[in-house]
């Protein structure tokens, strides 16, 4: 369903469970920047109700997991620590069309967001399968499946409003980028690292 084009190294789990405390610091952050993400791509596209009603639930929905993810840490004796940068993130954003049309851009950076939460999915299906944590391995099943419900969302509005896009092409050619973008990732314990 995914379409990624090189599936992560399972030995990533081993290095996350080193490091709980980090992965979980990492991952509180991608769910505050991926509700920041919806809330930009409303605010440059606000002339679409179902986009803008779609992607409110959607951050809604990811500071919901930013709350769970810290309600962990502090479970934990943890403690949320500074936001991270996302190399993997910034790497892919090189992929945005920076000159194109307005539509050009939306298209992309629904894609760019559908990749990331594609990404995200496939990481958290891992550690749901693999990591020796009963609590987190549950907690990670289930925003696996919430991940992928965001990934079609995303999907699904740059097909809907995308027309004089070739979407499906511009697609494979963010599967391709992705593919060498990740190729340098999985040594880190960080979601994307």
């Amino acid at each position: 369903m995914l379409h990624l084009k090189l599936a992560t190294d399972p030995r990533w789990v081993n290095i996350v469970e080193k490091n709980i405390e980090e992965i979980l610091t990492d991952h509180a952050w991608c769910e505050q920047k991926a509700a920041t993400n919806a809330i930009t791509i409303i605010t440059l596209n606000s002339e679409y109700p179902d986009l803008v009603t779609d992607l409110l639930l959607l951050a809604q929905e990811e500071l919901v997991h930013f709350q769970m993810v810290h309600d962990i840490i502090k479970e934990r004796g943890y403690t949320l620590g500074r936001e991270r940068k996302d190399s993997y993130v910034n790497e892919l954003c090189k992929f945005m069309n920076k000159g194109g049309s307005r539509l050009q851009s939306m298209v992309d950076r629904l894609l760019f967001s559908a990749m990331i939460e594609a990404r995200s999915c496939e990481r958290f299906k891992l550690l749901s399968e693999e990591i020796q944590d009963p609590e987190l391995s549950k907690f990670y099943r289930d925003l696996m499946i919430s991940e992928a419900g965001h990934y079609t969302t995303f999907i699904g509005f740059a097909r809907k409003y995308g027309q004089d896009v070739d979407v499906d092409k511009r697609w494979k050619e963010l599967v391709e980028f992705e593919a060498k973008v990740i190729q340098n990732y999985g040594k880190d314990e960080t979601i994307h690292g």
